[in-house]
């Protein structure tokens, strides 16, 4: 099969049937490289729902979405076999089939030898994914998490699974290594100064909005680390970005990032093994105009080019 966009210049862009970059749908064991999939979920919210609506507006807004990378001068359509692969089943109403299944979605992902992108869906929906990911690596995960949370709060209201929660789930689990960890657009405020208790513990570098923007941005990215051989994976919770380039999310913090900074840390990543990555926290009805959507749109572009060429 030939893993191209339908054309835009054929079929306008609002046309069509919608798949993630008006991408071939293709099963699971079809011969793609990298697979695009959706989570509809958002059972693990706290503040605003409506992140299961995400993977279908991404999916509209990515008609917009084009392959070619001004900046690597590069074409991830070119490059890359990549598919939209479908949704992950979810069961609304029950987090921990929802867990289980996600899971399995994502193992046999992985039993094809296949990396892939899971547009949720809440952040709660990482955990289970880095479960698979860690049976099938045999060893903890770099992560880069970027987000204007921490998530590695406690139990809320007796439950331990929540979206502010599923990082100190991954380190405590194993799942990923805090050493090689880096959480990025982090802001507050806190609900107390106990909440950095977690993240100072284990070692885990905390990139704040001040650290970024304190100095001119080149100077910021030469301080971001470069990753091993290790297999990393990148969750992009799109609440990074200040309310004012993405409101449509579940809990949205004044004073976040800009478009343009992440696309420009995106460039500077260096990582030789990325085997997957998310979008999460969009909220379709409480966005204006798809901005948040094509926010995440491009967050998914930026990643498809930070996976390694015909590995």
């Amino acid at each position: 099969m030939e893993y191209k966009p339908l054309s835009g210049r054929e079929f306008p862009r609002f046309s069509a049937i919608k798949t993630f970059f008006r991408l071939p749908y293709v099963s699971l064991e079809a011969d793609y490289e990298v697979g695009i999939f959706g989570i509809p979920y958002d059972g693990g919210v706290s503040y605003r729902p409506g992140a299961r609506f995400a993977p279908t507006k991404l999916r509209e807004v990515s008609a917009l979405g084009r392959g070619f990378h001004m900046t690597r001068a590069e074409n991830f359509f070119e490059n890359l076999k990549v598919a939209d692969i479908g949704d992950c089943p979810t069961v609304p109403i029950d987090q921990g089939q929802t867990y289980e299944r996600i899971e399995k979605f994502v193992t046999e992902i992985l039993n094809h030898n296949k990396r892939f992108l899971a547009v949720g869906g809440d952040h709660s929906t990482t955990l289970p994914v880095l479960r698979a990911l860690r049976k099938k690596y045999g060893k903890p995960l770099a992560f880069i998490h970027f987000d204007a949370h921490l998530d590695t709060y406690p139990a809320a209201w007796g439950c331990e699974y929540h979206h502010g929660a599923f990082a100190r789930h991954a380190v405590e689990e194993g799942l990923v290594d805090p050493k090689k960890m880096v959480q990025i657009g982090i802001r507050g405020p806190l609900a107390g100064g106990d909440d950095l208790n977690f993240v100072r513990a284990n070692g885990i570098r905390v990139i704040t909005v001040d650290d970024v923007r304190n100095q001119p941005l080149n100077e910021f990215l030469r301080t971001l680390p470069v990753f091993d051989d290790t297999p990393t994976y990148i969750s992009y919770d799109i609440d990074n970005l200040d309310p004012s380039c993405a409101p449509g999310t579940g809990t949205p913090v004044p004073g976040g990032l800009t478009t343009y900074e992440v696309q420009r840390i995106f460039r500077a990543l260096k990582i030789p093994n990325l085997v997957g990555g998310d979008v999460v926290e969009i909220s379709p009805p409480f966005d204006h105009g798809d901005i948040t959507a094509l926010a995440g749109m491009d967050a998914l572009f930026e990643m498809l080019h930070l996976f390694p060429k015909n590995k």
